[in-house]
């Protein structure tokens, strides 16, 4: 939410990473992080020593499975990018 944009912008100082992204006509904005190794360097270890609580920690453990295998460069592979939509098809309403 729009509201949010304080704290976005706070991450990103405290992790020197990302960028906010207004959405026209819509209270959303988003923070994209662009380089891989911030993602697997800052923002992993970021959350594991922060943790997510509630249903969205399931996402996030998802989400480090996935990392974890573009790391090993499975992602490449039909099995690996395969095995990375299921785990995708499973994440936020497609979770049971």
């Amino acid at each position: 939410h729009e509201r949010d944009f304080k704290l976005m912008e706070l991450l990103i100082k405290y992790l020197g990473s990302g960028s906010i992204y207004k959405y026209p006509k819509q209270p959303a904005v988003s923070l994209t992080i662009f380089k891989f190794s911030d993602i697997t360097k800052k923002i992993i270890p970021f959350f594991n020593k922060n943790p997510v609580l509630g249903v969205k920690l399931f996402d996030y453990l998802d989400w480090c499975k996935v990392a974890k295998l573009m790391s090993n460069g499975s992602h490449l592979k039909p099995e690996g990018f395969n095995l990375i939509r299921e785990i995708k098809s499973g994440m936020n309403r497609g979770r049971n």
